[in-house]
């Protein structure tokens, strides 16, 4: 391996022609006048508008390229993989990102573990199907890890190396590998912080679904809760149906002489059933974390 940088600054792109240039060289002004060493790392997502071919030409750069689109999370995993620097950085190149703010985010990461810029505004297409489900997915990761998390999409933030690579396997490979980071920090118990950043409107082309995303949204609910805190929703759900079994219950022998009705049973065998799922997943969770974890930025 190549002598070690403070800082690698990995770069998905995906049909980013016309604008990954100026990125680039926006990335290189900031950080040349910054005090750290650093590498750029892009890598070609299977674009199909020549932006892998325009990322080969430009100098000073490591290029990965994808032969077929395999999404943003493939992206960062490999980038990040390939990267040499004691922090790594993970931006986009489609100009909404304040990058020339990338040396502000590598300071506010002294003692912390991660640095996640939040944006103070939304500036992407279809808003009224990203912020119910967005603010539904806050909401709940918020709950799962006992933390308020202000932006938990965003892909603009920097993170100790060694501590994110004991995640890369379980990112999935789509756009929520920055939600899944986020929570895989916040749940082993690393530190997070957010900053409050500028959100611009995107260059080219969103790439955005809004049914496509939405359903995806709403998978990545279900991923939240089976893989950081599972009890944290099915004790409580467990509790509601218990409860309401037992006043059923409670009413069947009050009013059908001590005789119990089906769908009582059902509604127990129902409470009996998400205690299970609760006790079978939260054992699964614990049991699957790295056996030899980083110690966090604060000890």
């Amino acid at each position: 391996m190549s002598d070690p940088v403070d800082v690698s600054i990995v770069l998905p792109v995906y049909n980013e022609r016309g604008h990954l240039r100026a990125e680039i060289d926006r990335i290189r002004a900031t950080m040349d006048a910054s005090d750290y060493t650093y590498e750029i790392i892009c890598v070609d997502d299977g674009s199909s508008d020549g932006s892998g071919e325009e990322m080969q030409s430009i100098e000073g750069i490591t290029s990965i390229r994808f032969a077929r689109n395999r999404g943003s999370g493939s992206a960062r995993k490999a980038g990040t993989r390939a990267a040499r620097g004691r922090v790594v950085v993970w931006t986009d190149v489609d100009m909404t990102y304040p990058n020339d703010e990338i040396p502000r985010l590598l300071k506010e990461l002294d003692g912390f573990d991660q640095v996640v810029g939040a944006r103070t505004s939304e500036q992407g297409t279809h808003r009224w199907a990203r912020g119910p489900a967005k603010w539904l997915i806050r909401r709940l990761a918020s709950y799962l890890v006992q933390t308020p998390i202000p932006d938990l999409n965003s892909g603009f933030r920097a993170f100790r190396r060694e501590v994110g690579a004991q995640f890369l396997p379980h990112l999935p490979a789509g756009f929520s590998c920055v939600t899944t980071m986020t929570m895989s920090f916040l749940a082993s118990g690393y530190s997070v912080k957010h900053i409050p950043i500028d959100y611009a409107p995107r260059a080219g082309e969103s790439k955005f679904h809004w049914w496509n995303d939405t359903k995806r949204y709403l998978r990545q609910v279900i991923r939240l809760v089976m893989s950081y805190e599972p009890l944290r929703f099915f004790l409580p759900l467990g509790l509601v149906l218990s409860a309401i079994g037992l006043g059923k219950l409670a009413y069947d022998w009050v009013d059908k002489d001590f005789h119990l009705a089906t769908n009582t049973l059902l509604i127990m065998f129902a409470a009996l059933q998400t205690f299970t799922i609760g006790f079978v997943a939260d054992l699964v969770v614990h049991r699957t974390k790295p056996a030899d974890e980083v110690d966090p930025a604060s000890l």
